[in-house]
């Protein structure tokens, strides 16, 4: 029997070529219906095709109410309730203490704040007894990293959410933890410092990593998988880095 056999897990932001949906391949494999969310449709129909059978897409953006209870209708329609649920889905950006504009540090606390809060909070009528949830922090948020402030004090904030809410949801037997990855060869990192920046930045962050080398997607996927099932199940309120050793050596 796979280790995730007959589970039911959200992934947001899974539809992107990065962790989102290299947990959902994993948690797939390992037994589980996933249903992933994301703001592209392209992507999230990308995902589908790649993924195969026991992943269903809803698309929709976290920072929308609606989107987010469309989202949680659907599971509610499967009829299993929810098993896991990795809060993944986020956003940055580079910009100084001089450069933050009120605008793009609204953008980025709605997102990794606001948007992981109510991820949450309106998936709680479908958790189950015994349910693990995973907040996706980040490795800045212990380092002082130049023109990242924004996004770090975002992530510390998904920190602290981890600790409060295991806390809070202890007595339904709710598990709730985070991860911090370090460096991850995303579609996202592309993105954000661009294509022709791409190859050299991964090569300096890897640099910076004490196995040499930045990480891979389905590295953080494993990470993911272990939380969710019962393999954790003495682990709560934690924060597991899979940075290969950045923060820790």
């Amino acid at each position: 029997m796979k280790r995730l056999e007959g589970k039911i897990a959200v992934v947001t932001g899974g539809g992107t070529r990065g962790i989102g949906r290299a947990t959902a391949a994993r948690l797939v494999a390992e037994g589980a219906h996933v249903f992933i969310t994301g703001r592209r449709k392209t992507e999230l129909d990308e995902a589908v095709e790649a993924i195969g059978p026991g992943v269903r897409a809803v698309p929709g953006d976290i920072t929308d109410p609606a989107d987010l209870d469309r989202l949680y209708d659907t599971v509610r329609d499967h009829g299993q309730g929810l098993d896991i649920l990795f809060a993944n889905a986020a956003t940055a950006s580079f910009a100084t203490i001089e450069q933050i504009t009120e605008e793009e540090l609204d953008r980025i606390f709605g997102v990794n704040v606001k948007g992981t809060l109510f991820t949450v909070q309106k998936a709680l009528p479908l958790l189950n007894h015994g349910a693990s949830v995973i907040l996706n922090a980040s490795t800045t948020l212990d380092r002082g990293t130049s023109a990242f402030g924004a996004y770090a004090a975002s992530k510390a904030a998904v920190r602290s959410f981890a600790r409060t809410w295991a806390n809070e949801l202890k007595g339904r037997g709710i598990r709730v933890n985070a991860i911090s990855p370090g460096p991850i060869d995303t579609s996202g990192v592309t993105e954000l410092v661009g294509e022709e920046n791409s190859a050299a930045f991964k090569a300096s962050e890897g640099a910076r990593v004490a196995m040499g080398r930045v990480g891979r997607p389905e590295e953080v996927a494993a990470t993911v998988a272990f939380l969710a099932s019962a393999d954790s199940s003495y682990i709560m309120g934690s924060n597991l880095y899979v940075d290969g050793g950045e923060n820790q050596i």
